[in-house]
């Protein structure tokens, strides 16, 4: 079970990491409204996610059959008898006052512009009561440095308003050629304190 949007979004990325692609995408976006008379907070806000990936896409048989919680190929996740990741997205954002987009191109079927793999969007009311917190960002983005499979991941951040603007992008390789392995308990500890040096600087 998902206790925050950042185990959410650990969840959903992690699908597209282990799908045999190259290029993983994660954006996180956050909007607040400006402050409402005598500069007090406004309250509410969005929070929105996508996750864009080259795997082998899927058709819309495979698409239907991924939004269904009954239903997993058993590769990926071997003793898995039910995948719960996107039905379960959905149901979060339906209920958080949100919403949700996923689109696919199968590899082999694509047309002029398009690009092979997957796209998953989702986006949640920050002031409904039953969106979840947010959690722990600095912590999902080290989770998601470390998913292996994908020779490249990047992350864009960006927050407007709320707690101050931010607004920068990760590249797995390039932290790697700057701390070394990221696995390794030094790199872990850099890596780690890096992240949230650029949450507390960019918000100060």
């Amino acid at each position: 079970m998902h206790f925050t949007l950042a185990d959410l979004v650990a969840d959903i990325t992690q699908n597209g990491a282990e799908s045999g692609v190259g290029l993983v995408e994660l954006e996180i976006r956050e909007n607040f409204p400006p402050p409402g008379p005598g500069g007090n907070p406004a309250g509410g806000g969005e929070f929105r996610f996508l996750v864009r990936d080259t795997g082998r896409g899927m058709d819309r048989a495979e698409l239907d059959r991924a939004l269904d919680p009954f239903v997993t190929d058993g590769v990926k996740h071997p003793g898995r008898k039910v995948g719960l990741g996107i039905p379960f997205l959905i149901q979060t954002a339906s209920l958080s006052g949100g919403g949700w987009d996923i689109s696919s191109v199968k590899a082999g079927s694509e047309k002029a512009g398009e690009r092979q793999g997957t796209v998953v969007e989702a986006w949640f009311d920050l002031g409904n009561v039953d969106t979840p917190p947010v959690g722990d960002i600095p912590g999902l983005f080290r989770t998601v440095l470390l998913f292996q499979g994908p020779e490249e991941i990047i992350i864009r951040r960006s927050r407007k308003g709320g707690a101050g603007d931010l607004d920068y992008e990760l590249k797995k390789t390039e932290l790697a050629g700057a701390l070394g392995d990221l696995e390794d308990a030094g790199s872990l500890v850099l890596l780690g304190k890096y992240l949230r040096s650029l949450e507390e600087e960019e918000s100060a």
